[in-house]
């Protein structure tokens, strides 16, 4: 099987491509639970604190495996043929089974979303342990993207692993064949600080200035944890690229009036799509800017 992969990159693409729409339907869990699971763990403290029983919080075990999935309408468990990623939905047309209730189009969105940009990966790296880090972090990044999108919240549990695995990978470099995952640990190491401090003095030079936050935390770890994986050498082009369509998507919302001045508009998901672009085509984005430049 890992000789057909090697010899047949159409069907390593394509195993992937599978692969990717199962795992996209595990990340819908994720996106939706996550910040359940946070907000159950913050009241909980804040009940303990106050030594007063919390209250609206879900009953027994709680997490991204256990209970099994069900509609939010009338409380029908959905099986595993109603469960199978894109193919449900459309059986279903859009519906559930139970109640008819509309189900959202973004759950077979997310799937798709992520086995396409798996494939990308898997195309770019061929089959390898960098195509494994780098679909890795895709999955992670997806995630991140949406949960920022809906709760304004990029959750530590997420971004933290992503930079202790960017300075871990780093230790099996020199790696035969990496092209851009698996760099040194001296420049792994400068990535996360750099990625950190730089968002980090930005938002206190804007706080100083304005008196308001312009983004969280969240968004300065996951920047370090992008450092530690790419590197250094590819932060500016990270940051260039999200500032540029974050500020024009924003004001595109804004002068649409799809978006309230004072709401603010996430960040992550602009710093995953910039570095996952980056992983892909940062060094080639690079050169032809420094060619460019003359």
């Amino acid at each position: 099987m890992q000789a057909l992969l090697i010899e047949s990159p159409l069907t390593f693409i394509a195993a992937a491509f599978i692969l990717a729409l199962l795992v996209g339907s595990f990340l819908n869990v994720v996106i939706h639970r996550l910040p359940l699971m946070m907000e159950r763990e913050w009241r909980m403290q804040c009940a303990e604190l106050a030594a007063e029983p919390a209250k609206e919080l879900p009953e027994g075990r709680f997490d991204v495996m256990a209970p099994r999935s069900r509609c939010p309408q009338c409380g029908h468990q959905i099986t595993a043929l109603e469960n199978i990623p894109i193919v449900s939905y459309l059986m279903l047309s859009g519906k559930c089974s139970g109640c008819s209730a509309k189900i959202s189009a973004r759950y077979p969105a997310v799937e798709l979303l992520t086995a396409i940009l798996t494939g990308v990966v898997a195309w770019h790296f061929g089959f390898g342990w960098e195509a494994a880090a780098g679909i890795g972090l895709t999955w992670m990044l997806v995630a991140i993207s949406v949960i920022d999108i809906d709760h304004q919240l990029i959750p530590d549990s997420m971004s933290l692993p992503l930079l202790w695995a960017g300075l871990s990978l780093s230790l099996f470099h020199p790696l035969d064949g990496a092209q851009a995952l698996f760099i040194e640990p001296q420049t792994a190491i400068a990535g996360a600080l750099a990625g950190y401090l730089s968002l980090w003095s930005v938002y206190q030079l804007f706080r100083i200035i304005t008196g308001k936050e312009g983004m969280g935390y969240g968004d300065f770890k996951l920047l370090a944890a992008l450092g530690a994986i790419l590197g250094w050498k590819l932060l500016p082009v990270i940051i260039m690229m999200s500032a540029i369509v974050g500020a024009v998507i924003g004001i595109m919302l804004i002068v649409t009036k799809q978006h309230e001045r004072n709401v603010p508009i996430p960040f992550g998901p602009y710093l995953a799509a910039a570095g996952w672009i980056a992983m892909l085509w940062g060094s080639d984005i690079v050169n032809w800017y420094l060619n460019f430049m003359g």
